[in-house]
């Protein structure tokens, strides 16, 4: 009687888990987890992304991808870019967030506005500052006689990179800032005036207090940020479209022109395998790192 009723307690439960969770599960399943499956099986082919046939040819695009220079020069391109951008982005927003809790005035207007910039869309954005660097800021420097804005940032090979790392840090800044502004308000004011009546000033309570406790604000922030950079590729098409030269092509946009404008989809999605088995080494490896420091505080 008692495995019985058991059995049906537990079937119960599971039935409502699937009632709740079941289409969420659904919908992961068949727009994560079976396209991952079938991207990795396509990487043993040499499907071209438009004919029927898939030959299987094996580990052959494996050894291609680690063997194609241009690929591993776009991938360091992208972790370079994507190590500044997180550093510019958390540092920027983190400061936006101590800004806007301060009780200024207006600081709710600020957080609308700092916000805005997130709410339009990667390919837009690139067009607009595309705008910006080509004919506002070479006006502005033209008639201000200010070098090194009299040229259009995109027409450099070695401003270029800089543009989108400016265009990211301004677009991103803002969605981070509000992470950071719910760990700043969930703070115990208490700590904060303890701290105050033992002595220390604003740069210590905020050295041992609020930075301690914000830890788990700051692991997910970077891991927002680290797997949206590894992974742009709206921003990097409407803003350089790769140029000059080809100096701005980043993993994404390389491993995009693989796949659909060479037609070799099965080493384009090689590539991009392993710029996904990249991109999860370095946001894992952030959170063990940074998990540790939680523990600690």
């Amino acid at each position: 009687m008692n495995i019985s009723k058991k059995f049906s307690t537990k079937a119960k439960n599971v039935g409502t888990f699937f009632l709740f969770a079941g289409p969420s599960l659904f919908f992961f399943v068949m727009a994560i987890l079976v396209p991952l499956v079938y991207g990795v099986y396509l990487t043993f082919t040499d499907w071209n992304g438009i004919s029927k046939e898939k030959n299987i040819v094996g580990i052959e695009n494996y050894l291609t991808a680690f063997t194609d220079g241009k690929f591993w020069s776009s991938l360091l391109l992208t972790m370079v870019f994507t190590a500044i951008s997180v550093a510019l982005v958390n540092y920027i927003a983190f400061h936006l967030a101590r800004l806007v809790t301060s009780g200024v005035r207006f600081q709710n207007f600020y957080r609308a506005s700092f916000f805005t910039p997130n709410l339009i869309g990667g390919v837009i954005l690139g067009y607009i500052w595309q705008f910006i660097f080509g004919r506002v800021l070479v006006a502005f420097g033209k008639s201000m006689q200010i070098g090194f804005l009299s040229k259009s940032w995109l027409s450099s090979t070695n401003l270029a990179i800089a543009a989108l790392i400016l265009v990211t840090v301004w677009q991103y800044s803002g969605y981070m800032m509000l992470i950071y502004i719910a760990g700043l308000m969930n703070i115990p004011k208490e700590l904060i005036e303890a701290g105050k009546i033992d002595g220390c000033d604003d740069k210590k309570c905020r050295k041992y207090i609020v930075m301690p406790l914000m830890v788990s604000s700051f692991i997910i922030c970077i891991f927002l940020t680290i797997t949206r950079c590894f992974m742009t590729y709206d921003l990097n098409f409407s803003l350089t479209e790769g140029n000059p030269f080809g100096s701005t092509v980043m993993a994404s946009m390389y491993v995009y022109r693989k796949a659909f404008s060479e037609k070799n989809y099965g080493l384009g999605q090689t590539e991009a395998i392993i710029l996904f088995v990249v991109c999860a080494i370095v946001s894992l490896l952030q959170i063990y790192v940074t998990k540790r420091k939680e523990i600690e505080a």
